[in-house]
């Protein structure tokens, strides 16, 4: 006999799907945007796909077909240098990443193990931070830097978030907190250190909320606009997303470049897509921690 789906359990898949369609139905239109060409964008806008799909709008936009070409393409002739700045997002997404999801996992450490003078008081003031709103931060953030002569420099975009946010912190200092004192404590009576408790037990036992913050804190760096917008002013330091806005600031206020524009931001999703990928499946085995053997 066929069981009937329970009405709260339909109703919740039907949530579920439409929220999947929310999220997928913009990234769907950013790639059929993308290979549709320019001068059928507004009168071949209402199939599922466009009835002449082409790739020039990526070529144009990595800048593999002449100036020419482009234009005839329906460009404006500008191109994204698509190598160097994903390469300047990967070197800022990197040292955000790894530096501060390591400087997090010492602070979340501190504050689940040890015990000092006004732990509470400074663990109180991280958290009451998660209420601030980063725009808050902006100004001061760019006065200071500016104030260091580090404007236009990889130390001055990362500087601001390089050693820790306070979420980071707080998801931390509560997984360490379920940790066993017992584990480490056998490892104390094996003649380890506190610094050996931490690198050679404790790390190694949270890898899941280590890659959790890694990945979140990867896909942060990688969509922020507004800071590296401020401070990465030079081609040197400028990275994917700010490129993308001055590609679209080179085309004329008449008739933006949009094809050219989605299929840039289509090529700017990929690394982070092929990130998800290849350690998705990692952190969902890592968050089934459930004991220690």
């Amino acid at each position: 006999m066929t069981r009937r789906p329970r009405p709260g359990r339909l109703l919740a898949w039907t949530a579920l799907t439409a929220f999947l369609v929310l999220t997928i139905v913009p990234f769907y239109w950013m790639i059929r945007t993308a290979i549709t060409p320019a001068a059928d964008l507004y009168t071949d806008s209402t199939g599922l796909l466009p009835e002449h799909p082409t790739m020039i709008n990526f070529w144009r936009v990595l800048g593999l077909v002449d100036a020419e070409t482009a234009r005839e393409a329906g460009g404006s002739g500008a191109q994204i240098n698509f190598l160097r700045y994903t390469g300047n997002s990967i070197v800022y997404c990197g040292l955000i990443a790894s530096v501060q999801t390591f400087c997090c996992a010492l602070a979340g450490y501190a504050f689940a193990r040890l015990r000092f003078p006004g732990r509470d008081l400074v663990f109180g003031a991280i958290v009451a931070a998660l209420m601030v709103p980063p725009i808050f931060t902006l100004l001061p953030n760019f006065t200071l830097v500016k104030n260091l002569g580090i404007i236009d420099t990889f130390a001055g975009i990362v500087a601001p978030t390089l050693l820790m946010t306070p979420f980071a912190v707080f998801f931390l200092r509560q997984f360490f907190l379920s940790i066993p004192r017992e584990v480490e404590e056998a490892a104390v009576i094996d003649g380890a250190n506190r610094w050996g408790v931490f690198w050679r037990i404790v790390l190694p036992m949270s890898r899941g909320p280590l890659v959790t913050i890694g990945l979140t804190t990867t896909v942060w760096a990688w969509k922020d606009y507004l800071w590296p917008l401020l401070v990465g002013r030079g081609e040197q330091t400028r990275v994917l997303t700010v490129a993308l806005g001055v590609f679209l600031q080179q085309s004329p206020n008449t008739a933006p470049d949009w094809t050219g524009l989605m299929a840039a931001s289509t090529l700017s999703v990929l690394p982070v897509l092929v990130l998800l990928v290849f350690l998705g499946k990692r952190l969902v085995q890592s968050l089934n921690f459930t004991g220690i053997k």
